[in-house]
């Protein structure tokens, strides 16, 4: 269900809680969905000209792909890394629900490169970025050198009143940048609070700012970007990217605000000690 605005998507009722697709979207290469699950309950996708990745977010699911079958656990994206199942164009994938789950899958145009593959969380580079009030736990959970060919997939932990993406950054083309169309999804502990999602252009009149609840999705359709948490919730993203990066040249990295990276260089210079002024 989408709100007034198209690149702020709200989950809704049915087995696909929220759908992301080039049409709804307004851009080329990227198709996100979540999936939610009773026990028992069966899940058919097939994609014949695009590679799929599937992330599980809570309990557990059985998946038959390519001939092999995969056991997906999840207890919560606040307390474990995922396996994620890849797929290559054309593969039939059938999901049923071991108990009451949701899980994401993306997928993006593909020649089918990549055999069918679960990938580990021992495999996975995970790293912490930042300083300061934007210092942040990045997991590569599907990125080189993991093999995909256009798909590029990230989990982020954000402590409760800090920023991700600082400095802004921008992947559409300008400055030089590559072009990677990305969707943000959203879960917040305790799911209460809120985040807020900024996207904007330097050189055109485009600014938009998205305040998104537990289970909601961004789009980041061109622009700079970034992301804080509110004081009262830690904030998880999971980040689904496509565009015309291929292969290893998925390390290709975004342009960076110019006006904002000095701080990068000492993340604590001119921090404030309270009272700044007072009588």
């Amino acid at each position: 269900m989408a709100t007034d605005n198209p690149h702020h998507v709200r989950p809704g009722d049915g087995p696909v809680s929220l759908s992301v697709t080039p049409e709804s979207a307004g851009w080329q290469y990227l198709s996100f969905q979540v999936i939610e699950l009773s026990a028992g309950d069966t899940f058919t996708h097939r994609v014949n000209d695009a590679e799929t990745a599937l992330v599980p977010l809570s309990g557990g699911v059985g998946a038959v792909a390519g001939g092999d079958e995969f056991d997906l656990h999840r207890t919560s994206v606040f307390d474990q890394m995922p396996h994620v199942l890849y797929t290559p164009p054309g593969t039939p994938m059938q999901m049923t629900a071991i108990s009451d789950c949701s899980f994401a899958v993306g997928w993006a145009p593909a020649e089918g490169k990549y055999p069918t593959r679960l990938f580990t969380p021992t495999e996975m580079k995970s790293e912490v970025r930042g300083g300061g009030r934007s210092l942040r736990n990045v997991n590569h959970v599907l990125a080189p050198p993991l093999d995909a060919e256009r798909l590029i997939l990230y989990e982020v932990y954000v402590p409760r009143g800090m920023w991700s993406g600082w400095p802004p950054h921008c992947h559409d083309g300008f400055d030089g940048s590559p072009y990677l169309e990305e969707t943000y999804y959203f879960r917040l502990d305790p799911p209460t609070g809120f985040c807020m999602h900024r996207n904007w252009r330097v050189d055109e009149p485009f600014d938009e700012t998205m305040v998104c609840l537990d289970g909601e999705t961004a789009l980041v359709t061109k622009g700079y970007h970034s992301t804080a948490a509110a004081p009262g919730s830690h904030m998880f993203f999971l980040n689904y990217l496509a565009g015309e990066l291929v292969d290893g040249e998925r390390v290709t990295p975004p342009c960076f605000h110019p006006d904002h990276t000095w701080i990068e260089g000492n993340w604590d210079h001119n921090e404030w000690n309270l009272p700044v002024v007072s009588s």
